[in-house]
């Protein structure tokens, strides 16, 4: 199934389903957000972030939320 024939078919959703499909998919998207933010910290990518991160709040720049 391509895009194109996925955009045609949620097109032709009535209200209910697209709603229902909606929330499914924030969820799906979160889930593959949440695993690839995973793979990212094991492969060590946010190393560098975080280090710049621990820095600066150890040098008193970050506000406390």
């Amino acid at each position: 199934m391509s895009v194109e024939d996925l955009e045609s078919y949620v097109s032709k959703l009535s209200a209910a389903e697209l709603a229902r499909f909606s929330e499914w998919f924030e969820e799906f998207m979160a889930d593959h957000w949440d695993r690839q933010i995973e793979q990212d910290m094991l492969s060590g990518r946010l190393d560098a972030a975080l280090k710049r991160t621990d820095e600066h709040r150890d040098a008193g720049r970050v506000t406390p939320l």
